[in-house]
């Protein structure tokens, strides 16, 4: 059964950083397809970031601030944060996909199948 398991989040300043990890278990995920989301009170879930191999996507929002990236010998996936502003304030989830996935769809939730728990961001300012 595939698992993933986040770690990571908290209470940071703004302009501070965070790194968020997700790890993966029951299935290996080397250079397969993870996207982060995040949800913050009262609104939807959004697209923040996407790997496959060594392609990237981010939301016009986090570029040049957030980095994501893969450790494929320890099947995580990490979030650099940096430069974190009251508005990343969320609950972020890594989500992965049970089969391939179109480019057009990567920034969609019901693209993905499994998800983790979710990790609390808070940026106060």
């Amino acid at each position: 059964q595939v698992q993933l398991v986040e770690s990571g989040g908290g209470l940071v300043q703004a302009g501070g950083s965070l790194r968020l990890s997700c790890a993966a278990s029951g299935r290996t995920f080397s250079n397969n397809a993870m996207g982060w989301f995040r949800q913050a009170p009262g609104k939807e879930r959004e697209f923040v970031a996407f790997i496959s191999g060594s392609s990237t996507d981010y939301t016009d929002s986090v570029k040049g601030r957030f980095t994501i990236s893969r450790d494929n010998a320890k099947n995580t996936v990490y979030l650099q944060m940096n430069s974190l502003k009251p508005e990343d304030t969320a609950v972020y989830y890594c989500a992965a996909p049970a089969g391939g996935m179109l480019w057009s769809s990567i920034r969609y939730p019901r693209s993905y199948e499994y998800w983790a728990q979710g990790t609390q961001v808070t940026v106060s300012s």
